[in-house]
């Protein structure tokens, strides 16, 4: 049972939630301390998950999504600072209306209250979910996947140590550690004590929180991303753009799942393209016009590259395998775009202006790029600090999710004694 945890989470949320600006900046700047002065006791916790992991035969981009290093605490630790020297959104006045009563209405923005991130893998989204919420005043339950508990339990109780080193209560901060599926189901079930869920992990995962949680959710992060290298592109520029989208971190969800060439540049930039990123491990799966093409060009290795059929399109890989289309014209680009990709980020290549407008206008994800890589789409390149989430849909926030999509609002009704006729 989980009461002990959401009724804990729940009282700190009211103290959380009036904090000072300075008391919760002191207590980020404590945290992203205290990970790197512990950071042995995380680097140990995490070996245990590395190794349970290369046991169970996960894959190379799997394993680099849990793995913790020195450099990545600092980045996490980096993440923490940033986001004490963002402006703190509560308390903002959003909007001011004056009636002809006298009555002033002044829209202020408030903490969500206990938010609840269901997450796979990646253990920076302890360190990320703890500090964003921290600064909103919100108070957070983590329930991580198995493949990082020991690692997220270390994190947890090294920020917790530090949080109530500040004079602040650490139960806003907590973490489930049980890792069986009804410890998610129960979170889904906590209507009343919590106010929102976030999900971030695969497809799997989010749609079974959709679908069944009682409490809101905001749907994150499945990433069938693209790129569309177009008749007018600048192909060096192209596969500058693609090498970084697709292999820099092909396990995070803003990295890219298929390329989209027009037909007009695909004898010439095909086989470029083929022979850098077989060069990286990649496997490619391609239609029958690219296979055609690359079966006549100097191809290093021919065993690398297959036939696509229709669940490679549609499949967000997260490893070194990429899709590859070509495609007769822009409209095409869309339309495949508008099947298969997942509203997450989308990008085009070309130095046609026109045809980047149009791209960008029409084409719906979250974040649309014109010559740029996709794995900006996240809460820090943003200037966000961090993110507690990527969200795929419309509803309330959209993107990478930072201080902002973590606040509501409520109307502070000043009067005189009006009474209403």
């Amino acid at each position: 049972m989980l009461d002990h945890i959401t009724t804990a989470a729940k009282q700190a949320s009211r103290q959380w939630a009036v904090l000072s600006s300075e008391r919760k900046n002191h207590a980020l700047h404590a945290m992203a301390e205290a990970l790197w002065d512990f950071r042995a006791q995380i680097l140990a916790a995490n070996e245990l998950d590395y190794q349970a992991a290369r046991f169970a035969s996960y894959t190379e981009a799997k394993l680099d999504r849990l793995f913790v290093n020195d450099k990545r605490i600092q980045d996490m630790a980096e993440g923490l600072r940033q986001v004490a020297t963002l402006k703190d959104p509560i308390g903002e006045t959003m909007e001011t209306i004056e009636r002809p009563n006298g009555l002033k209405i002044v829209k202020v923005r408030v903490p969500m209250g206990v938010i609840a991130i269901i997450y796979e893998s990646r253990p920076n989204v302890t360190v990320d979910a703890a500090g964003l919420a921290l600064k909103t005043g919100n108070a957070v339950i983590l329930r991580g996947g198995k493949e990082a508990i020991n690692t997220n339990i270390a994190l947890t109780k090294i920020l917790r140590g530090a949080i109530l080193q500040c004079g602040i209560t650490p139960d806003g901060l907590q973490i489930i550690e049980n890792i069986t599926h009804e410890s998610v189901d129960e979170l889904l079930r906590a209507r009343g004590s919590i106010d929102l869920i976030i999900p971030r992990g695969g497809a799997g995962l989010i749609q079974h929180v959709v679908e069944h949680s009682l409490v809101p959710v905001i749907e994150t992060g499945v990433g069938n991303c693209h790129v569309y290298v177009d008749e007018a592109a600048d192909l060096a520029k192209a596969m500058d753009i693609i090498m970084n989208a697709k292999t820099q971190r092909p396990s995070v969800c803003n990295a890219i799942e298929t390329v989209l060439v027009h037909d007009a540049v695909a004898k010439e930039f095909l086989p470029m393209m083929a022979n850098q990123l077989i060069a990286k491990n990649v496997q490619l799966r391609v239609c029958e016009r690219s296979l055609s093409l690359l079966k006549v060009a100097d191809i290093k290795d021919m065993t690398q590259v297959q036939l696509a059929n229709e669940f490679d399109y549609e499949t967000e890989f997260l490893d070194l395998i990429l899709a590859v289309r070509v495609v007769r014209d822009l409209q095409e680009a869309m339309d495949h775009i508008a099947r298969y990709g997942t509203l997450h980020s989308e990008a085009i290549v070309t130095e046609n202006e026109d045809t980047a407008h149009t791209f960008l206008m029409e084409v719906d994800a979250a974040a649309v790029y014109h010559n740029a890589s996709t794995r900006f789409t996240d809460g820090f390149e943003f200037g966000f600090g961090a993110e507690i989430g990527i969200s795929t849909q419309k509803l309330h926030a959209r993107g990478p999710m930072g201080l902002r999509e973590l606040t509501s609002y409520k109307y502070l009704v000043y009067g005189s004694g009006q009474v209403r006729s």
